[in-house]
């Protein structure tokens, strides 16, 4: 049987651009979209074009590039120029040009804060032809452009300054033999002279960097320290640990759109709920928000807060437990009766121990009541003795107790070593550790007898020492009692009480909603990565994303011919 005839290479033909795009292309929606723009909204950098020099490349085909290169996993500013040249439907959308790869790239630049305005505004288009319900709410780790290895944290700040330390006595005491047999020949086998002074220059020069990251991260007060992305910060997720960001997603619950998301370097997703939520409240022009969220998202202060803003939070309740108690600031309500709609009418209800008549149903109950509260005293010296410097301290720790050193942010512990902050918890204090020296101390079982890592401690914002009694103990001593010097008195203040009971339903719906657009993202999109750096640059990133899946999402809802009558 012959072959399928070919087309001749030297045939000549009459064609147009247009003739070469598929009549239900999503290149067509992308045209149709950026062509209604308005660029006095979105924040376009440069909207004219200028008078002298060079013309400039139009700016509605630099976004339809964009646009069409976030939905065909064409990332990259280079593979975007080869694409203006090889690609039809590339092509088509910028009608020629073909710009190079830096020009790509420096119009993101100067124009990344405008990517979430063009999110927010294909999402408003497209609004009017569907219906909306509740939001599911989740994150998710994206890799930054930073590896590990350019990420420190104190403790791994100090095992290597300490690891260097070693190696430099190590060498200089193998220089030091090698002066005193100078007139003997090098025993082979051994590094020379020359490779010795070599690699304790490496090694100086190396802990001179650490020492000043060390110093930087104690100054600044901060957890982590990135030195390719400033911003991205270590996390754990299901691929291990990663140097990443934490993205936030509102997914719509009729449509599985993504309705809006924010970007964090927070580790963990506890008190992202009201923040994920808040712009969706606001364009929702008093109309109540419903949310679902998992149980990272526990937190009573940040579900309190919500159901002030009009947004119910259906957080994932614990086992065994059917409603949550959450705490609001009691306000007397004024002579006259609140009649003010939306959040602040709600506000106002909620805080004068009433239930506004949108959450009858919701809110089971709201009673005020009187609770002990402490009120600190300025000018009260903190629990602990005054020590003038990290030496005293140290050498006092030694005696059998954990010294903190507020001002570097650290604790000292019995066998000398130095624990660092691993977090603070929810009512304030500052929880410490050192999983890699309690593994290797010779004393561990004089300090911590516990089955986790190793010792963890806890201190209030004012307490500078605590005893170790195990430590105390063994030393023959007596064990002392932590010494806490009074720095405030309990008040009783009235508070209003409120049992929130979740829709289980909805929160049964929840992984059905909020997986995936992550997975759709990540694997067929291929974008688990940032290629940009910083904050700033990541969160206009993320809204090409965002609108890549949405683009798709869109059209297989309502069709090429609904989409693009919302398109125009």
């Amino acid at each position: 049987m012959p072959y399928i005839r070919t087309v001749d290479r030297e045939q000549l033909m009459m064609c147009s651009l247009d003739s070469f795009v598929a009549p239900e292309s999503i290149a067509r929606v992308i045209d149709a979209f950026v062509e209604g723009l308005e660029p006095q909204k979105i924040g376009i950098a440069k909207r004219k074009a200028a008078i002298e020099g060079r013309p400039s490349y139009p700016w509605r085909c630099m976004i339809k590039l964009y646009l069409y290169g976030s939905r065909k996993k064409i990332r990259s500013s280079r593979n975007l120029a080869e694409a203006c040249r090889l690609n039809v439907e590339v092509k088509w959308l910028m009608e020629g040009l073909e710009p190079d790869f830096r020009t790509i790239s420096d119009f993101r630049k100067e124009n990344i804060d405008c990517m979430k305005k063009i999110f927010h505004e294909f999402n408003r288009r497209i609004s009017k032809f569907l219906e909306k319900g509740f939001v599911s709410v989740d994150g998710s780790k994206f890799q930054a452009v930073n590896s590990k290895d350019n990420n420190f944290t104190a403790n791994k700040l100090d095992d290597r300054i300490r690891w260097l330390n070693q190696h430099t006595d190590e060498y200089l005491r193998q220089l030091a033999e090698l002066d005193e047999k100078e007139d003997q020949e090098e025993p082979s086998g051994q590094l020379t002279r020359e490779e010795l002074e070599k690699r304790l220059k490496e090694a100086h020069n190396r802990l001179e960097y650490y020492q000043r990251y060390r110093a930087y991260m104690e100054e600044n007060g901060l957890s982590q320290l990135s030195l390719t992305d400033p911003d991205a910060r270590l996390m754990k997720s299901k691929n291990g640990f990663q140097v990443a960001y934490n993205v936030q997603t509102a997914v719509d619950s009729e449509t599985h759109l993504i309705e809006d998301y924010i970007v964090t370097n927070q580790i963990t997703d506890h008190g992202l709920l009201g923040a994920t939520v808040c712009a969706i409240k606001e364009a929702a022009a008093g109309a109540l928000v419903e949310a679902v969220a998992d149980k990272g998202y526990h937190e009573v202060n940040d579900m309190a807060d919500c159901l002030e803003k009009g947004i119910i939070p259906n957080v994932i309740l614990p086992s065994g437990q059917d409603t949550y108690e959450l705490e609001i600031r009691y306000e007397e309500a004024g002579e006259e009766p609140d009649t003010e709609a939306g959040a602040e009418g709600i506000k106002r209800s909620l805080r004068s121990g009433n239930i506004p008549k949108e959450y009858e149903g919701i809110i089971e109950k709201a009673a005020i009541v009187e609770k002990k509260v402490f009120v600190k005293e300025a000018g009260i010296e903190p629990a602990g003795a005054l020590y003038d410097n990290g030496e005293e301290m140290k050498k006092h720790a030694q005696e059998g107790y954990f010294v903190r050193d507020r001002k570097r942010n650290l604790v000292y512990c019995p066998a000398g070593e130095i624990l660092r902050q691993k977090c603070v918890k929810r009512n304030g204090t500052i929880r410490y550790a050192n999983k890699s020296a309690c593994k290797h101390c010779k004393k561990r079982n004089g300090c911590y007898k516990g089955k986790n890592e190793g010792k963890e401690i806890d201190f209030s914002k004012d307490t500078r020492e605590k005893p170790c009694q195990d430590w105390l103990k063994s030393d023959g001593k007596d064990a002392e009692k932590e010494k806490q010097v009074k720095t405030g008195h309990y008040e009783l203040k009235k508070v209003v009480r409120i049992t929130f009971r979740p829709d289980r339903k909805k929160m049964s719906q929840r992984k059905n909603l909020s997986e995936h657009p992550f997975g759709t993202i990540k694997r067929w999109m291929d974008a688990g990565y940032y290629l940009l750096r910083g904050k700033q640059k990541v969160a206009g990133e993320t809204a090409l994303m965002c609108l890549g899946y949405n683009l798709e999402r869109a059209k297989n809802l309502l069709g090429f011919a609904r989409l693009m009558e919302a398109m125009t």
